[in-house]
């Protein structure tokens, strides 16, 4: 069902409720996700973004029901991704001739995923503008925010900025608009996204925002592709972003651990009370890498000034749960934050050495070598560890 938006712009995406993993299993979606398409019916008639191909055909049927597929004049493909192309392929069976406008590098994508032989595209760039009769789109790249052949569409008129990925969220919400749906659950997933999909590119994500703001562009509503609609104070989420890209951190420590028989476990919540005890201000968070999300932990980083890292040594290593968040550590390229490792050992004590190497090589500033203690802990060993969590608030300070 087409949900209208204003007198000219409908939603006529997929809400996907069911949806719990995303990119294959990269990334959790615990509140679901949607994939919203846009339907600009003016003078003349576009379509912005399809959905993701499992729900082509659905996409396809529902839009029929919505309008006449011959009179759709324009698809607009913000980005090519296959969970917003999906459905050009099914779409294109019934309108073959229709334009289809995206960057350059979008066709290269389209072209790469789906193999067409006839399809009619319209390479733009920045500033290049679509008349629709009283209102008008104009395109603004936005490589790297997420993929190469990213842009937005701004539609004059209307005031409404599809933003594809950017300022997006995965939440499942039948109601659409941001001021509906439980606003910590909305801005943890915000968060969530910005920290696991954009922070990589922070220094695009900058240039652009600001290259935005100084368009002087009036903004109503800000139509994203993935979640909520931001419709009472789209500036908002403009604001957060500015914040995220900007080396963003609160006043929190993050210890994220792996354990085996508890000893790692146990130096990490003695060194969480040392670091409390000259600290009452830092929030400190625990972590068990492997049994927490992964995700979640990686939003958790993003938000701290510092982390420390603890595993045993196994195999000469460390535990697989810790190596897997930490090579996403080092992909999303988190700057500005302090760590250190720590650990238990039998007879080869390496894991905090290791751990310490991977997390410069993420970017982090290490504080020192960290700390380890050899099979279970004992009173003395959990002293040493409460007597390194103050040094390491001290020095995070």
């Amino acid at each position: 069902m087409a949900k209208q938006i204003t007198n000219k712009v409908s939603w006529v995406g997929k809400i996907d409720w069911e949806l719990t993993k995303f990119h294959g299993d990269e990334l959790s979606t615990m509140h679901g996700s949607s994939y919203n398409a846009y339907l600009i019916q003016d003078e003349k008639t576009a379509l912005i973004d399809t959905v993701w191909q499992p729900y082509d055909k659905e996409f396809v049927a529902r839009l029929k029901k919505t309008i006449d597929l011959k009179k759709i004049d324009y698809i607009v493909m913000n980005h090519n991704e296959i969970d917003h192309s999906g459905a050009l392929v099914e779409l294109m069976r019934e309108i073959p001739g229709t334009p289809i406008y995206c960057t350059k590098k979008g066709e290269s994508i389209i072209r790469g995923h789906y193999h067409p032989q006839d399809w009619n595209f319209v390479n733009v760039k920045t500033g290049d503008t679509l008349n629709l009769g009283q209102n008008t789109l104009t395109f603004i790249e936005a490589p790297m925010l997420h993929w190469p052949d990213t842009m937005f569409s701004y539609l004059s008129g209307e005031n409404i900025l599809f933003s594809n990925d950017a300022f997006g969220q995965h939440f499942a919400t039948e109601s659409l608009y941001n001021d509906t749906v439980k606003q910590d659950d909305l801005m943890w997933e915000a968060q969530k996204y910005y920290a696991n999909i954009i922070n990589p590119f922070s220094m695009m994500v900058s240039r652009k925002v600001k290259e935005l703001i100084g368009m002087n562009l009036t903004i109503k509503m800000i139509c994203p592709s993935h979640g909520i609609i931001w419709k009472d104070n789209p500036k908002q989420i403009i604001d957060k972003y500015i914040d995220w890209c900007n080396e963003y951190k609160e006043n929190q420590i993050t210890i994220i651990y792996d354990t085996m028989w508890q000893s790692t476990r146990k130096m990490g919540e003695a060194i969480a009370d040392g670091i409390q005890e000259v600290d009452k201000d830092v929030t400190v968070k625990l972590f068990n890498a492997s049994q927490i999300d992964k995700n979640d932990i990686l939003t958790e980083i993003f938000q701290s000034k510092a982390i420390l890292v603890g595993s045993p040594t196994i195999n000469n290593g460390y535990s697989y749960a810790i190596a897997g968040i930490l090579e996403m550590a080092r992909g999303i390229k988190y700057k500005g934050k302090k760590a250190a490792a720590f650990g238990s050992y039998g007879w080869n004590g390496d894991a905090p050495k290791m751990i310490t190497a991977h997390l410069q090589e993420a970017g982090f500033e290490i504080v020192n070598d960290g700390i380890k203690k050899q099979w279970v802990p004992d009173v003395k060993d959990l002293d040493d560890c409460t007597e390194y969590g103050k040094e390491f608030a001290k020095a995070t300070k």
